[in-house]
């Protein structure tokens, strides 16, 4: 499915002039909203509304300001933001194709960051999607597909005067959210260990198709967060080495400490593909195993009935003259010896261990 998708997103913008305003993704949500988030050291104010313009009117100037745009198909309410915070066209083409690389770029008087957020879903599963952020001297505004994120913390604190969040300047929050992003990233491989633990019992156990289809499962997911974390690291380091008023120096350490977390992370997926790798080949151990088992039982059988069928093909041969047929205890003697036969073979079998 994502494939299709992609392809289709190259197929709409062919031919389109650079800094089109046009949405190239799957619409994930039927209705966009609006959060603003207008705050300060003393001050609190949230909002939630599908209308741009009264979001504007409730925004204080001399606050700080975190607007969520959530769905991002209504290309009217992205082009109203960026007129007001003056972000160019093509940040904000980027920003509607949901199909970029993470990445960080300095532009004239704000940072644009794009990552790849993954969430939980209510049925306990995980999804990704992509998340836009803009940082300005007094705002910060981001963008994501569908509602439902990793920044409910955040809201939390904010909420709280006392909180570092209401105490620092803007470019802490901006921080905070890199540094959740990448934490979904520690839960989202927390679940994957569990799933390889589960996995190699269960391979240990009773080898089913259905592990196969498990094991391309997490090597599909391992892919995903690879090209993910990859480019992400890159942005963060970029981001680290910024010498910008936008980010103070105190977070330019907070940020030095995400990149080391997301190291981490990579570190984790290389061993976790290396895990995957060996679940497989733990697989087809298992299953050529059991194939072995199945032969040799097989086998056994066919060696069992050898000497039956020999006796049986000998008094079946149909000639007049075979003294046994006209004996009176032929036919219980040839039984007797069948059966001893094939109790003496089972005895040997199973000295030799052989099942």
């Amino acid at each position: 499915m994502r494939t299709k998708s992609t392809k289709n997103k190259f197929s709409r913008k062919k031919g389109l002039p650079p800094g089109n305003l046009d949405f190239h993704g799957v619409i994930l949500t039927e209705n966009t909203s609006i959060e603003l988030i207008d705050f300060s050291k003393d001050e609190y104010k949230r909002l939630v509304s599908p209308d741009v313009q009264e979001i504007f009117s409730a925004i204080n100037s001399s606050n700080f300001q975190w607007i969520n745009v959530v769905g991002l198909h209504n290309v009217e309410h992205i082009k109203a933001i960026g007129n007001k915070y003056n972000i160019h066209h093509l940040v904000l083409e980027d920003i509607l194709n949901t199909d970029h690389r993470p990445k960080a770029e300095k532009q004239d008087g704000y940072f644009f960051f794009i990552a790849k957020m993954f969430c939980s879903t209510e049925t306990g599963g995980s999804h990704f999607e992509q998340i836009s952020i803009i940082l300005g001297k007094n705002f910060v505004l981001t963008f994501q597909e569908k509602d439902g994120d990793v920044f409910d913390a955040l809201r939390e604190r904010l909420s709280k005067k006392e909180s570092k969040l209401r105490q620092s300047n803007i470019d802490y929050l901006f921080y905070r959210m890199i540094d959740s992003i990448v934490d979904s990233y520690y839960y989202t491989l927390e679940k994957i260990s569990d799933r390889i633990e589960s996995l190699e019992d269960e391979i240990h156990d009773n080898p089913t198709k259905n592990d196969h289809k498990s094991i391309q499962s997490l090597k599909r997911e391992l892919i995903l967060l690879r090209k993910s974390v990859y480019p992400l690291r890159e942005a963060i380091g970029k981001l680290n080495k910024e010498e910008d008023g936008l980010i103070s120096k105190d977070t330019n350490l907070y940020l030095s400490d995400v990149y080391d977390h997301c190291v981490q992370v990579i570190d984790s997926i290389e061993t976790f593909r290396d895990l995957t790798s060996s679940l497989m080949d733990l697989y087809m151990t298992s299953m050529s195993n059991r194939m072995n088992e199945v032969m040799k039982v097989l086998t056994i059988i066919s060696t069992i009935f050898i000497p039956i069928t020999f006796i049986a093909g000998v008094y079946g041969m149909n000639f007049h003259y075979m003294p046994e047929l006209t004996h009176k205890w032929g036919y219980p003697i040839a039984l007797i010896v069948m059966g001893l036969l094939t109790l003496m073979m089972i005895i040997y079998f199973k000295i030799k261990k052989w099942f």
